[in-house]
């Protein structure tokens, strides 16, 4: 069972920081988000101080700079050497982890961005790229995963949730486009059992994300738990997984929040545990 670096994020998170929250797990695949480019020197705006009302003028300001990094950014990528990303492989193939999958977030980039995004993701023995689910993504992001043999997979939040819904317009936007579920937001949003989706759709689908949560309809509603503690029925979802030996990975997104004297590492090794049980 991989972690998603999403986990990570509340902690130093340098690959070299994440491969050791990884081995204190025992994870051996990860979904690989925006660790890779902060830990390459991709340009970024200092943090504003949270709690403050900004006036106009830096409210102008912080758009003209958004503005400016954005180009920025789109130079630093495209003068990227590959070979930063096949020292970062090597990094983690040597610790015994693979990069299963790779979070770019790429579809508001230009063209020659997600063209590289598929060749970083490729170097990094990436099976494709996830981004989050939006009409824009599905329709754009998978002619780039055709043209470069690869995989696009979006991935959910509460949207089963909104009127009409439905996953085939994903599906009919490219052969190369796949599902990236989040059981525990389609659970929380929807209170519906994951796993007709994933009986429904598992020739489509490479990765679940997991968490545990509380339905629409509890008190709290759709609130994220500790493991064991919500109402996500993470063992039907894992025993079905091991039934039928579909080719999907399981990703722990953790977003509960931290117990005092625990961090993210830990607490995701306490969530690896609870799955290895319910497996064993």
């Amino acid at each position: 069972m991989p972690a998603s670096s999403l986990a990570y994020g509340r902690m130093p998170h340098k690959v070299d920081d994440v491969i050791q929250y990884l081995l204190l797990a025992g994870i051996n695949s990860i979904e690989l988000r925006n660790v890779a480019e902060e830990d390459l020197g991709i340009p970024s705006l200092p943090k504003v101080p949270g709690g403050e009302e900004m006036s106009e003028k830096e409210r102008a300001d912080l758009k003209t700079a958004t503005q400016v990094l954005r180009e920025k950014q789109k130079q630093w990528r495209l003068s990227l050497p590959m070979e930063r990303y096949e020292e970062m492989r090597a990094k983690f193939n040597n610790a015994g982890i693979k990069v299963n999958i790779a979070k770019f977030a790429p579809s508001a980039w230009s063209d020659e961005e997600i063209d590289y995004a598929y060749r970083a993701a490729k170097v990094l023995g990436a099976i494709g790229i996830t981004d989050e689910y939006s009409l824009t993504a599905i329709n754009r992001l998978g002619k780039f995963a055709e043209k470069h043999d690869s995989l696009a997979m979006y991935h959910t939040h509460g949207q089963p949730a909104e009127p009409g819904f439905s996953f085939d317009p994903i599906f009919a936007a490219s052969p190369a486009n796949y599902l990236n579920l989040d059981a525990g937001h389609y659970y929380g949003a929807t209170g519906l059992h994951p796993n007709d989706v994933i009986i429904k759709y598992h020739d489509r689908m490479r990765s679940i994300h997991i968490k545990d949560k509380t339905g629409p309809k509890s008190t709290p509603a759709g609130a994220n738990m500790p493991f064991g503690k919500g109402e996500t029925p993470i063992a039907d979802i894992l025993l079905l997984l091991k039934k039928e030996k579909w080719p999907i990975n399981v990703d722990i997104e953790l977003e509960y929040p931290i117990p005092e004297g625990s961090d993210a590492a830990k607490e995701v090794a306490i969530c690896i545990e609870y799955m290895r049980n319910i497996l064993e």
